[in-house]
């Protein structure tokens, strides 16, 4: 295993460690015991910069036999969102430490599990070379988010915000999953970089399966990175700790996403499906996020849905550059989207950690209620300026140079003579004008509402006071980050940006990169002008649009389809459930039984499984005719007996028998296993005796009877054609019979001779693994409820 495997489980092997550093050194913040971690990654991965040479992927088997490897793989743009994760979690860690108090009644041992395990999964999906690790460590941070989000869960708001992220994140997992197993049918590997070089080189594939599969994984970044109409989970998740929402959901996390459409460009970039479904919903995310920003009234909202704008952009910018493959002259749109992409992270974490400090010190985030803070909080004003002016796109700061590049990206593509982009080219520019003027609107809100006008004492819940060092040490080092990079911008230029292009565009011709704020008086300068010009008439006239229905609603509208879904999932279910749960067990067993029925029926049909040989057919002895007479005897007797010590009398009869019937078909372990299960049956039985309810005779009417019957005949007509069509396939040709591979590779493959042992822990060992997980979790239940001493009648 390399260091970089350790560097993905490093997070995770820490977490284990918090609860005893929580509960051992009580006087001492946890958050000092995490910070070392994250600051030694990050110091560890700036080796690898500059990203000249891209190594192979490091690989560590899991499961070769179906290609499932941990398979690590740093190139330009992995290493790059490892920086940031590592980088902003060393900064978002800090600010933590200052910003949730180490009281009693703060679970700071769960915050810091939590976080961590995200910060680890987030290395995983980074850094991962196989598409199955990738999924597992995908969920992981969704797992992760969400326990996050309910960090306080106490309120109700977190509690919903929780549930909606995983529902709506999770779901595009399980999406995205299918698409990978779709490009693995087409390429026969997990590996991105083999399925890269597959497409890369292979002209005919299964062409029937790659919409399909790009439409799946693109569900999957669509539901991670909040894109339109599944953006309505991030301002619900806001509900989390600042720290968290500084780190996840702006940083991080909701960048996966773009992660995901960055790394498969070079399998589905250049063509016309995929520029126009990114692009599309990118530049739709755009603008409705941007006009939903100006409806809100609480700080972390505004930033929400600017996030949600933001990501939009630079979504819409990986599909304009996806065009690069065919026309050079769209890269400028993959350039602008990564440093855009590092630019966002400075620029928005700072702010969200502003946002914090307001909510901390003040005891509110809501704009009505603010004012005045210029001259009470100086370095939070002065944070904030920068993080503000940068987010609106104005100069010197990094954000203007990236939206300028933005909005050449956009010109660029309307000259694409590919796609049809001319007949609908022409609306990208106006779209993206016109979401960059409703930033402009909310940026100016967020600092005019808050730090200009009158101070409203009597309506906050604190006395406003100037933060300390602590919480403001981290917002100011990103905000100094959003300084440099304005200045010198080409710090990142050949260390950064380039390599994680040419990761995004392995086949484009080579990259330069030179980013400078003055390119003469041109379409781009004239663009950023009228922003302003047109921002500010719009603030200044904001009263009147606010009027409006639409502005009127801080919700997005989209919510009442997730609440009246979920709602309507709910009745249903709950209908389902009332005719599936009836408190009968015969019920349950006809159910089952039917259903195995029809399933069984279904495959005889359709691969026409259906056969009979009574020509290869051993002679029955005497006394195996004997012991089947008294076993069907026996059988059939129970449902007349009367009496329950005779029932199970007779019940231990037919296991005993079965059991001999094992002895003589010479099968040891299963005679041994009955008898023991059996013996035990019969003891248990006994002992409980005394205990059980008194015996009731029921009556069923006619039908119910029938019903049975005829459910009881079907299966066990349905399990003798099973056994007739089993041995008739074992003596013919055409059919592979799966014990001749037992035979032949029990002893080479898994070193056992006994088959039925080798076949429970090797062949299905994942099976047998996992049935010990359920019985391992319901001791765990059954500990728990020993433990809580559940009293009849409670509600729990």
């Amino acid at each position: 295993m390399s260091t970089l495997h350790f560097l993905v489980l490093a997070p995770f092997i820490m977490a284990v460690f918090i609860p005893f550093f929580y509960k051992w050194f009580r006087q001492i913040h946890t958050g000092w015991f995490v910070l070392a971690l994250p600051v030694i990654l990050f110091i560890y991965l700036i080796q690898y910069l500059p990203m000249n040479e891209t190594p192979e992927p490091l690989v560590v088997p899991w499961v070769p036999s179906v290609g499932i490897n941990f398979s690590i793989y740093l190139d330009g743009l992995s290493l790059l969102f490892a920086l940031l994760i590592t980088g902003i979690g060393a900064l978002v860690v800090l600010y933590s430490i200052y910003y949730i108090a180490n009281k009693k009644d703060e679970p700071l041992n769960n915050f810091y599990v939590y976080l961590l395990m995200f910060m680890g999964a987030m290395l995983g999906v980074v850094l991962s070379d196989n598409l199955i690790v990738i999924y597992v460590f995908w969920e992981l941070t969704s797992l992760a988010s969400s326990l996050l989000i309910a960090y306080w869960f106490h309120k109700d708001k977190s509690k919903y915000g929780a549930q909606k992220s995983m529902l709506i994140t999770v779901s595009g997992g399980f999406a995205m999953l299918a698409g990978f197993c779709l490009l693995y049918i087409m390429t026969g590997t997990f590996s991105i970089q083999g399925i890269i070089e597959f497409f890369a080189s292979n002209a005919v594939f299964n062409e029937a399966l790659f919409i399909p599969a790009m439409l799946l994984i693109l569900l999957g970044a669509f539901t991670k990175s909040a894109q339109f109409p599944f953006h309505i989970w991030l301002p619900d998740a806001m509900e989390a700790p600042t720290p968290v929402s500084a780190y996840l959901h702006s940083a991080t996390m909701v960048k996966a996403g773009i992660y995901l459409v960055a790394r498969f460009t070079p399998v589905f970039g250049g063509i016309p499906e995929w520029f126009w479904i990114i692009t599309s919903f990118g530049l739709l995310t755009l603008i409705w996020g941007s006009i939903s920003a100006i409806r809100q009234t609480d700080l972390k909202a505004i930033l929400a849905f600017s996030t949600i704008s933001q990501l939009g952009l630079i979504m819409a910018l990986l599909g304009i550059g996806s065009a690069s493959f065919i026309d050079h002259i769209a890269e400028v749109a993959i350039i602008a989207a990564v440093f855009h992409l590092i630019n966002h992270a400075t620029f928005k974490g700072s702010l969200f950690m502003v946002v914090g400090i307001v909510d901390h010190e003040t005891g509110t985030r809501d704009i009505r209620k603010l004012g005045g803070l210029m001259a009470i909080m100086p370095v939070t004003f002065t944070i904030s300026i920068i993080g503000i002016a940068s987010m609106a796109g104005l100069p010197p700061f990094n954000g203007f140079l990236s939206k300028e590049m933005f909005f050449t990206g956009v010109l660029n593509a309307t000259a694409l003579d590919i796609f049809n982009v001319q007949a609908l080219g022409f609306i990208f520019p106006i779209v993206a004008w016109i979401a960059s003027v409703f930033t402009f609107v909310y940026c100016m809100i967020m600092f005019f509402k808050t730090f200009t006008g009158k101070y409203q004492p009597e309506k906050l819940e604190k006395k406003a006071h100037e933060a300390p060092i602590g919480l403001l040490l981290s917002p100011i080092i990103l905000a100094s980050l959003v300084v440099i990079f304005g200045l010198f911008p080409n710090l990142l230029s050949n260390s950064i940006i380039v390599p994680a292009i040419q990761s995004i565009l392995p086949y484009g011709p080579e990259t330069y990169v030179n980013i400078y704020h003055w390119h003469g008086l041109n379409t781009e300068l004239l663009m950023t002008v009228g922003v302003v010009l047109f921002g500010s008439l719009v603030f200044l006239n904001l009263k009147h649009w606010q009027e409006a229905t639409f502005f009127l609603r801080e919700r997005d509208p989209l919510n009442r389809l997730y609440d009246g879904g979920l709602e309507g999932l709910v009745t249903v279910s709950k209908g389902v459930t009332n005719v599936q749960l009836t408190g009968l067990l015969r019920d349950y067993f006809a159910y089952t039984i039917v259903f195995m029925i029809l399933l069984l029926g279904w495959t005889f049909f359709r691969f026409d499984a259906l056969a009979f040989d009574f020509i290869n057919v051993s002679e029955i002895s005497p006394y195996l005719w004997i012991i089947t007479g008294v076993l069907i005897v026996t059988t059939i007797s129970i449902p007349f007996i009367q009496h329950r010590i005779t029932a199970v009398i007779a019940v231990g009869v037919v296991g005993f028998l079965l059991a001999l019937l094992f002895v003589v078909f010479r099968a040891p372990d299963l005679a041994l296993t009955q008898l023991l299960v059996e013996t035990v049956m019969v003891i248990l039985f006994l002992l409980v005796f005394y205990h059980l309810p008194e015996l009731r005779k029921e009556k069923f009417k006619p039908v119910f009877k029938m019903t049975n019957l005829v459910i009881s005949i079907g299966m066990g007509l349905m399990v003798t054609l099973i056994a007739f069509s089993a041995h008739a396939m074992r003596h013919d040709v055409n059919f592979d019979v799966i014990s001749q591979f037992f035979v032949e590779h029990s002893k080479p493959l898994a070193g056992g001779y006994n088959m039925v042992n080798v076949i429970l822990v090797d062949f299905r060992a994942l099976d047998t693994l996992l049935e010990v997980l359920v019985l391992g979790i319901a001791a765990l239940g059954i500990v728990a409820l020993v433990k809580l001493k559940v009293k009849e009648g409670s509600d729990v």
